[in-house]
């Protein structure tokens, strides 16, 4: 956008995959049965979140984000995607922002709103299995998501811009989407912000180009992605970038707030643990790897994909920067199926900081902290929530992060390090860059391990109770 002068890497084409010029040919036979895709994924944790009727390829958002003007955000977002059933009209969610052209295959289409919700009518229906692009134009000023259950998160403004968290459906604030983890996709950003600030996303920096008082960045995610992985964090970042030992590009950026030593110790620990895990559970799934630092008025860090969010206390421990690492296996590169399973995401990744903990420290053994929490008999949060059955008001709960962690260093104990680890590995590969479930991880570790191990996974996953006799 009003490109003059390359400052980077020369601009290539942002569209990962072919468009084409517009819905397919519908025949007269499918026309007839043309109905609307669903507007819910179906999920009880995020009601309403999600869409059925196609499945999105790829992700284009061409955005110009200036914070602390009105609007914020303005720009096109264009979806490619494939129709899963034969459509005479879809749902894209999105919350807020003014909409003011919506464009199927290139031809204006009807559009209207509903809570949370864009619905399109496509100028003739698109037939199932056709390719078709959505392109939406809209403008606005974001507002976070504020749940009484779940916090505070999507579109969060920082001293200096903008920093997006986005689960679990935080997304569609920003960007129209399917916004559930079920349907990922490759993304595309080209953001531009005010001269003296910087766009980070995910993926690789593709180009970077100046023009007036803007500059524009481009950022490529070439892998699968679900929406709420997806960030934009714009704001006055000091920037390093290098190459782990193993091979791996990193990008880290920090607050301008955080001196030097911050911006090194972040990039030492994403570098050491990236390839410390690439080791233990498979090869690193990504092109690259990361993470930035922002001065977010939140309590969270995020696992965001190839660049995990966080805020300055928690960049600083390095058992955070492993707990979200590790997420880039467990949760990114296989994602959850439904978020009723978010015990395969944060109880994976907490078990992983438990073991970097042993790892800084040899007296502070997994078993360690395995008993401190087994010895903790009167905790209804963590013994009266099954992990794999948390519901929304115990998604993000002691119950998926420490009993789910607790259930793995249990089924480790049972089968022993060699065949946990080949579980683990086996899991990364055979469902990476896809979605799963804990049924499907549950049988997988029969397969592999060879055990019956029906009554551990029933007394730790899904009963209520503190397990005994397993």
């Amino acid at each position: 956008m009003r490109a003059r002068r390359t400052v980077a890497s020369v601009l290539l084409p942002l569209a990962l995959t072919a468009c084409t010029a517009g819905s397919a040919r519908v025949p007269a036979q499918q026309a007839a049965h043309a109905a609307p895709g669903a507007a819910s994924a179906g999920d009880s944790v995020v009601p309403g979140s999600g869409n059925g009727g196609y499945d999105v390829q790829h992700y284009d958002l061409d955005l110009k984000i200036t914070p602390q003007a009105h609007p914020a955000v303005a720009g096109t977002t264009t979806i490619t995607a494939t129709a899963t059933q034969a459509l005479s009209r879809f749902d894209l969610d999105l919350a807020g922002l003014d909409v003011t052209k919506v464009t199927v295959g290139g031809v204006s289409a009807t559009h209207s709103r509903a809570p949370g919700k864009l619905v399109v009518t496509p100028p003739k229906p698109i037939a199932r299995g056709g390719s078709f692009t959505v392109a939406v134009t809209y403008s606005g000023n974001p507002k976070a998501v504020d749940d009484h259950l779940l916090g505070t998160y999507g579109w969060i403004r920082t001293g200096d811009g903008v920093f997006t968290g986005d689960e679990p459906d935080g997304a569609h604030s920003w960007f129209p989407s399917n916004d559930h983890p079920m349907d990922k996709a490759t993304f595309g950003f080209r953001v531009t912000v005010p001269r003296g600030l910087t766009a980070v996303a995910n993926g690789e920096l593709a180009g970077t180009t100046e023009s007036g008082d803007a500059v524009t960045y481009t950022w490529r995610e070439r892998d699968p992605m679900a929406t709420y992985l997806a960030m934009v964090d714009v704001g006055r970042f000091k920037v390093r970038q290098g190459r782990t030992p193993g091979g791996v590009p990193v990008y880290v950026a920090v607050d301008s707030s955080i001196d030097q030593a911050g911006l090194d110790s972040l990039y030492d620990n994403t570098v050491k643990v990236t390839d410390a895990w690439a080791k233990l559970f498979g090869p690193y799934p990504f092109t690259s790897t990361g993470g930035v630092v922002d001065d977010a008025p939140v309590r969270f860090a995020l696992e965001t994909q190839t660049r995990p969010e966080y805020i300055a206390g928690m960049a600083a421990l390095p058992t955070v920067v492993a707990h979200e690492l590790s997420h880039q296996w467990f949760g990114d590169s296989v994602s959850v199926t439904r978020w009723g399973d978010m015990w395969l995401n944060e109880g994976f990744a907490t078990y992983a900081e438990w073991m970097w903990g042993e790892r800084e420290n040899p007296a502070d053994t997994v078993q360690s902290q395995f008993d401190s929490r087994y010895s903790q008999t009167r905790s209804p949060d963590l013994w009266n929530i099954p992990p794999a059955a948390p519901g929304r008001t115990a998604l993000f709960g002691r119950s998926v992060y420490d009993r789910g962690a607790m259930a793995l260093h249990a089924l480790r104990k049972k089968v022993g390090d060699q065949r946990f680890f080949a579980i683990l590995r086996a899991w990364t590969a055979e469902h990476r860059h896809g979605n799963a479930t804990t049924a499907q991880f549950t049988a997988l570790a029969q397969r592999v391990s060879g055990m019956d191990l029906r009554h551990l996974f029933q007394v730790w996953l899904y009963d209520r109770g503190r397990p005994v006799n397993w």
